[in-house]
C-alpha cells in the first residue's frame, strides 16, 4: 500500500472521496489544506483514492483532520496506514476530531479524548441586542489580528491567517476577530477568538451573510446555547489528542479554522 503527498491536481478525487463517505465535498478547504499543510493519499486500484488524511503543523503541535477511507476499502488497514504516516511525520503532540466511527482506532493508537463539538448550520437569526460593537478588518489590522491569535490559541498560525486574509471576510472588535469564508454550500465561520462570550456572539452575528456553519466545542457551553436557539444542530464529533493536549486557552478559543487544522 504506497502513500504519497497529494497536490492541487488531486482535489477533484478528494471529493469523490468525500462524497463517497456522505460528506460535503468541500472544495475550498481541500485546495487550501494541499496548499497550507500536508496531504497524504492511497491510490485505489479501481481509479481515484482509497483514502486520504491531512496533517498541519505548528510550532508547538499538529493536527490531523480529513480522515478517509472509501467505504470500498473499510476494514482493509488503510486508515491505520494513513494515520501512521500522519503521526509519524507529526513527530511530537498531534490533536484530532473524531467521529463515533473512527474513535476506537485513535484510541488504539493511543489518543485520548479530551472533549466534544458540535457542529451548527443554518441562517442566522435572532436579535443583536447589547453586543459590543465590531467593524470590518483591514490590513493595517492583520499584526493585532495575529498577535490575539497566537496568545489565545499558543502556536503561531500566521500562515494559515494571511492566507484567509487574501479570501476570507475578517471582522475585529475590542479583545477578539473573527473570519467567515465560503466552504461549498456555507459560509464557514472560523477562526473566532474572544475575550467572553459576548465579543463572539457580536462577531459572528456581523459576519454570517447566507447560510453559515460552526463547530462549537464543550468548552463553549454558553455560546453553544446561543447558536442551538438560532441554527440546526449537526453532528457531535470527540476532540482528541495524544502526546499532550494542545497549547491555549480555550475559553477563548470559540471555533476552530476548520475542524481539520483546529
Amino acid at each position: 500500500m504506497q502513500i504519497r503527498r497529494l497536490t492541487s491536481a488531486d482535489v477533484p478525487a478528494c471529493q469523490e472521496l468525500s462524497a463517497d463517505r456522505g460528506w460535503l465535498r468541500e472544495d475550498r478547504r481541500w485546495a487550501l489544506l494541499i496548499e497550507l499543510a500536508e496531504v497524504y493519499g492511497i491510490d485505489a486500484a479501481d481509479g481515484g483514492l482509497a483514502g486520504a488524511v491531512t496533517l498541519t503543523r505548528y510550532d508547538t503541535h499538529a493536527a490531523i483532520g480529513m480522515m478517509l477511507v472509501a467505504a470500498r476499502y473499510e476494514r482493509q488497514g488503510f486508515g491505520r496506514a494513513l494515520m501512521s504516516r500522519a503521526l509519524a511525520a507529526a513527530g511530537g503532540p498531534v490533536c484530532l476530531r473524531a467521529t463515533d466511527n473512527g474513535r476506537p482506532l485513535y484510541e488504539q493508537l493511543g489518543f485520548a479524548t479530551d472533549g466534544s463539538s458540535v457542529t451548527y448550520v443554518g441562517t442566522l437569526s435572532g436579535p443583536r441586542p447589547d453586543l459590543p460593537p465590531t467593524r470590518p478588518a483591514w490590513p493595517t489590522d492583520l499584526p493585532e489580528i495575529l498577535r490575539l491569535d497566537a496568545d489565545a490559541f499558543g502556536a503561531d498560525r500566521s500562515r494559515l491567517l494571511r492566507r484567509l486574509a487574501g479570501f476570507g471576510r475578517l471582522r475585529i472588535a475590542a479583545g477578539g476577530y473573527g473570519a467567515s469564508w465560503r466552504n461549498g454550500a456555507h459560509n464557514l465561520l472560523g477562526p473566532v477568538v474572544a475575550d467572553d462570550v459576548a465579543t463572539a456572539m457580536a462577531l459572528c452575528t456581523d459576519l454570517a451573510d447566507g447560510p453559515i456553519r460552526l463547530d462549537i466545542s464543550s468548552y463553549q457551553p454558553e455560546f453553544e446555547a446561543w447558536a442551538a436557539d438560532r441554527l440546526e444542530r449537526g453532528a457531535r464529533v470527540s476532540l482528541m489528542s495524544t502526546g499532550g493536549t494542545p497549547p491555549g486557552d480555550v475559553k477563548r478559543l470559540f471555533t476552530p479554522f476548520t475542524v481539520a487544522t483546529d
